[in-house]
């Protein structure tokens, strides 16, 4: 475990008003930026009070693992412990705030929080400030300078990640084979691609482009990871939590005509209906007994984005006293969308055919305050950036009834995001 830089006994929070009109996006330096955005709300930060970055999970193959959600826990209550709050708003995301993003596996390192020095917010139409410490930067004078211009990505070199095209339809050819002898009834798999840029990634670039481009989607940057997911795996307000489950998929059309004929495909598809019903069933199975009420659709509803479009079904509880936000996180996490059904079995499967570590993809990622309030996506539609380099994700759910290039080809349309927003003239 570590945790960086090295956390002050005591901490200087301040929230205040902060009369500024420009995108939030426009706030942030290049080093490091923090955002979760949707519709032109939410929060950006920058700078570091503290961070934890967690090891690998002993004994951690086979399930989701809930040593690193609570190790999570533990760190930001002793960080929130030392806080001297001043906070003139209180509103969701006021007062000191933690972005994080949590692995896939327990097995594998990388799960991280982060209390920026500076967090501007905006709901409605409320924009606050937020800083850690008295040091320079910490004053609205000092947030409200110019930073530098973003920066375009440049020419990109493309190449296949592990496991290539031809080896990721002959995994899922496996996994449909497996999940045929009764073994389990849904696996995700998951597959990678990866560019090379001719120096390092001005991730503030993506996420201009991936917030115009995909208003409805959450647009997140924690830790290297950039995306853009129309997954909220919860949002807590209070006692009061919502969900939304996305499985089911098919591309958007080319002319209103085609669009509402691959709508129609979809709702009208067994093979997605019955993918869509593992996870909802999933998600009530694990809210249930964390929740004192519960209501869930008996169907989905159609959720349409810029590239693809999704059967949805939006899910809503009251919390028990006793359950914090991170208990329902690692609770949830995997879900069936991004698993499988059962979880354990799929997981191990996972491990065994996609042949690489996921890192935090299809992981938790998103924001706590010290109040409990928050809002977690599952990190898809993302790349990790690293310097100039990009890994990108994709993962289509497999069943009984699934093609391996139709499964390909789903996994290619979900690329896209990713593509053209690192792409320069997009």
């Amino acid at each position: 475990m570590s945790v960086a830089p090295e956390s002050p006994k005591q901490l200087t929070v301040r929230t205040v008003p902060l009369h500024d009109g420009r995108p939030l996006l426009a706030h942030l330096p290049e080093a490091a930026p923090l955002a979760w955005l949707r519709g032109g709300e939410g929060l950006v930060g920058w700078g570091e009070a503290a961070r934890i970055t967690l090891p690998a999970e002993n004994g951690g193959s086979g399930g989701s693992g809930v040593q690193r959600f609570g190790a999570a826990a533990r760190w930001l209550a002793e960080v929130l412990a030392r806080a001297e709050v001043t906070d003139a708003l209180d509103l969701p995301g006021t007062g000191p705030v933690v972005f994080g993003g949590f692995t896939f596996a327990p097995d594998s390192a990388g799960s991280t929080l982060v209390l920026p020095r500076v967090v501007i917010g905006r709901r409605g139409d409320r924009t606050w400030l937020t800083t850690v410490g008295d040091g320079p930067g910490a004053r609205p004078a000092d947030v409200l300078r110019e930073v530098r211009p973003l920066r375009p990505v440049g020419r990109l070199a493309w190449r296949d990640g592990t496991p290539d095209a031809g080896q990721w339809r002959a995994a899922v050819a496996e996994a449909v084979a497996r999940i045929r002898a009764g073994a389990l009834d849904k696996v995700v798999l998951a597959r990678e691609v990866h560019a090379d840029a001719p120096a390092d990634i001005d991730v503030r670039t993506l996420l201009a482009r991936l917030s115009r481009d995909y208003p409805g989607c959450y647009t997140f940057s924690v830790a290297g990871m950039v995306g853009a997911t129309p997954e909220l795996l919860i949002r807590r307000e209070g006692d009061d939590v919502t969900s939304l489950v996305l499985a089911g998929t098919r591309a958007r059309g080319g002319t209103p005509e085609e669009d509402a004929r691959l709508a129609a495909d979809l709702t009208g598809s067994a093979k997605d209906v019955e993918e869509h019903r593992y996870a909802v069933d999933s998600l009530r199975a694990t809210l249930t007994p964390l929740c004192s009420s519960i209501d869930v659709p008996d169907l989905p509803e159609l959720l349409r984005l810029a590239n693809v479009q999704h059967l949805a079904s939006p899910v809503r509880g009251t919390l028990r006293p006793e359950v914090s936000t991170l208990d329902v996180v690692a609770a949830m996490h995997p879900t069936a969308a991004v698993g499988g059904t059962p979880t354990p079995t799929a997981v191990d499967l996972i491990r065994d055919l996609e042949g690489t570590d996921r890192g935090r993809y299809a992981g938790p990622v998103g924001w706590l305050d010290a109040r409990g309030n928050g809002e977690w996506g599952i990190a898809l539609r993302c790349a990790e950036i690293t310097g100039p380099r990009a890994r990108l994700f994709a993962g289509c759910g497999i069943v009984a009834g699934s093609d391996p290039d139709a499964e390909l080809a789903e996994a290619d349309s979900k690329f896209r995001v990713m593509r053209e927003a690192l792409t320069d003239g997009t």
